[in-house]
């Protein structure tokens, strides 16, 4: 006699499996419903975050709070907080998992903490800390409702992963590290020989100390931009070196540009490349998008005496690295 087996709802498939990944049992997946996870990512990253920043004042001798501008219009504190649900929102939307997440936040939220280490004499470790509140307060959340991608546990698990020995590689990591904490602090230290120090005396009232723009040392820069080199390898190489290729892309489409129209040419020309080359273009111009506007966010709006186009400047100049280091993964990549 053969026994049916049991079968689950369809419904409730989803989220079983979901817990199933993260370690939890399908009892309390049953209670947290896919539509609620959102909204839930987002109290609890909030509540995480001022809960740590509460404890950290304690020890930081209110070193931020002495650079930072009164917001008092209900808009600037509204449209931080929207800020911050939208950063999460791309994440849960593209699929990201906490490490995309914990990366992108590191290289999207150091650039203004960057500017008040070297021109405002905030502390380094006050820098660290709050970066640190940052990342913890976007991770752990994305980690608890959504379990790693394959590509970010290809090392510890036997799943089937595109490349597999290159994600694995250690010289690989390595080098790729290297080379993005490389073009950053190139693109930094020729923006402070030429530009930018002129540009953060005309549009930032406060400034304590300009000696750091006008004598960079670029040794320096290098290694202070190593985690930052890492952060870039794990959300733009990893997850690219490890998506699947399309057999489509095989297939050469047929295109005239006699008879094609003015859409059909824009099309083939801006974004008639393969899976595989789309999916790195797509995260470089998110990582640009978000660093670029994260920046000028909390340096225009947080940072006291901080004009617009010197925010906007200000955020050019990791904007660029971040394109420098998307097509150099990209090209990287497909050797």
């Amino acid at each position: 006699m053969v026994r049916s087996k049991a079968r689950v709802p369809s419904s409730a498939a989803p989220t079983t499996v979901l817990a199933q990944a993260n370690g939890l049992s399908s009892k309390t997946a049953a209670l947290r419903p896919s539509s609620l996870h959102f909204p839930l990512l987002v109290l609890s990253s909030l509540a995480l975050s001022s809960v740590l920043y509460t404890i950290a004042a304690r020890y930081s001798d209110g070193e931020l709070g002495g650079v930072s501008r009164r917001l008092t219009e209900w808009w600037e504190v509204a449209g931080l907080v929207g800020w911050k649900a939208v950063e999460l929102g791309i994440g849960w939307w593209s699929n990201y998992d906490g490490i995309d997440l914990a990366s992108l936040t590191l290289l999207s939220h150091l650039p203004p903490l960057y500017l008040l280490t070297s021109f405002y004499q905030v502390r380094p470790i006050t820098a660290v800390i709050s970066l640190a509140i940052d990342i913890l307060a976007t991770y752990v959340p994305f980690r608890l409702l959504r379990p790693l991608l394959p590509a970010h546990k290809a090392a510890t698990t036997r799943a089937r992963v595109p490349n597999r020995s290159i994600i694995t590689d250690l010289p690989v990591r390595v080098v790729t590290t290297l080379l993005a904490a490389a073009i950053y602090s190139v693109t930094v230290f020729a923006s402070y020989r030429t530009w930018l120090p002129v540009h953060l005396v005309t549009h930032f009232d406060g400034l304590r100390d300009i000696s750091a723009a006008h004598s960079p040392v670029l040794p320096w820069l290098f290694a202070s931009f190593l985690p930052v080199g890492y952060a870039a390898h794990e959300f733009l190489f990893t997850p690219f070196t490890g998506s699947s290729s399309d057999p489509k892309d095989r297939v050469v489409p047929a295109f005239n540009p006699v008879t094609a129209t003015l859409g059909e040419t824009l099309r083939y020309n801006l974004w008639g490349y393969s899976r595989r080359s789309k999916f790195i273009i797509t995260r470089t111009l998110t990582l640009m998008a978000v660093t670029g506007l994260h920046t000028w966010l909390h340096t225009f709006i947080t940072l006291d005496g901080a004009e617009s186009a010197g925010a906007v400047g200000w955020s050019s100049v990791w904007v660029l690295a971040v394109a420098v280091t998307g097509f150099a993964f990209g090209w990287v990549g497909d050797v």
